[in-house]
């Protein structure tokens, strides 16, 4: 159904060599009246989601490192982040998406897990929108080393380390990822590991 504050859409291709760029172009009504033809590039990358992984008894996270180009080229010196294990959904809904990246990624299989929050990444550029877990794990739940998908050339170092560790690391700046950030924070808001 369309808005009445925005009419004439097109969408112009730009690439599609992984994901879809678009240049967009729409007239918006603005609030004083005037219509106004607007272009947007906007980069569809899917959904994805990410989860914080907890161990109430050891009072412990599982975090991962791994290398991260752009980042690289956005003044990050060797390029790699610590984060929350997050994944791509693959047709199929976010549950399903982040039980299966945490077993890839981590190695744990995960019994259950609780969804917290949901929101888009970088709404002015992107599409994503990133689906938020929380979900408590054990040793018993370990299947695999983890370390993400050979043939999807992932590289990826599990890290378990004391929940005061991750605040330490998030307070000094060495966690810059908000996706990790943010769920970092859920868990100090909510005590999750008290």
């Amino acid at each position: 159904m369309p808005k009445e504050y925005i009419k004439n859409i097109k969408k112009t291709l730009l690439s599609d060599n992984y994901y879809i760029l678009n240049k967009v172009t729409f007239d918006y009504l603005m609030k004083n009246g005037r219509w106004v033809n607007t272009m947007r590039e906007v980069y569809d990358r899917g959904d994805g989601a990410g989860i914080l992984l907890y161990n109430k008894k050891k009072r412990t996270v599982i975090l991962t490192k791994q290398f991260r180009m752009p980042t690289y080229l956005n003044d990050n010196e060797d390029g790699f982040l610590v984060e929350i294990a997050a994944g791509m959904l693959d047709k199929d809904n976010p549950e399903a998406c982040i039980i299966r990246e945490t077993e890839e990624e981590t190695g744990y299989r995960l019994k259950s897990i609780e969804k917290v929050y949901e929101a888009y990444s970088s709404p002015g550029v992107m599409t994503e929108k990133m689906h938020f877990f929380v979900g408590e794990y054990t040793d018993d739940m370990k299947v695999n080393n983890g370390g993400g998908v050979a043939n999807e050339h992932e590289d990826i170092e599990v890290l378990e380390m004391p929940f005061n560790e991750a605040i330490d690391k998030l307070h000094n700046g060495q966690i810059v990822d908000t996706r990790t950030i943010v769920l970092l924070q859920y868990a100090i808001i909510n005590k999750l590991l008290e």
